[in-house]
């Protein structure tokens, strides 16, 4: 399955994808903000995680923008299940891809296609406090708070670090104007 949006594609990752997954990844700042994430981040990290045989409940894609005629890899985005069996949203960006918008609309399109394509009814998904960037991104997407603050473990810093969860109903109308990516199977 592939997604195209405004200014993004987004699509399976591939072994070949592993040099370039793990430079756009291998930063501190990056690895630390995620829960699976090793640090460092190497080549045969990468090759690693996309060999790794995905659920059907799974979906990944890499982010490729596309940016005066050059397309690159600048983060992930995807849907996996969470420790408590349910449907979680995670993405993460390559630092030069920050505050640009790309991780709402990689997930816009990662949402859209849960609730349109898979016809799920609920998403979950956290970030780390010390990032409130993340935070963010899951509110403009329409996630609400649910006041939970729980324990999680951050693989790269070797240690449980406090997460705020949110929730989302996907039965609930989608705001006036959210994009809508072109889904293609």
């Amino acid at each position: 399955m592939f997604a195209r949006t405004e200014r993004l594609t987004l699509r399976p990752g591939w072994i070949e994808d592993a040099p370039e997954l793990a430079r756009a990844i291998n930063h501190w700042e990056v690895c630390s903000k995620l829960a699976t994430a090793p640090w460092p981040y190497s080549e045969l990290d990468a090759e690693d995680f996309l060999g790794v045989p995905r659920d059907q409940a799974d979906a990944f894609f890499l982010i490729f923008a596309h940016d005066r005629g050059a397309t690159r890899l600048v983060g992930g985005v995807g849907l996996g299940t969470d420790e408590d069996g349910e449907t979680e949203l995670g993405y993460w960006l390559t630092p030069d891809a920050w505050g640009r918008g790309y991780a709402t609309e990689a997930a816009q399109g990662v949402v859209s296609l849960a609730r349109d394509t898979l016809r799920m009814k609920r998403l979950v998904s956290g970030h780390f406090l010390d990032n409130p960037a993340s935070g963010r991104v899951l509110r403009k997407l329409g996630f609400r708070p649910t006041g939970r603050i729980v324990e999680r473990d951050s693989r790269a810093r070797g240690a449980k670090t406090a997460c705020a969860l949110f929730e989302l109903d996907l039965c609930e109308d989608a705001a006036d104007g959210d994009p809508r990516p072109q889904m293609a199977a």
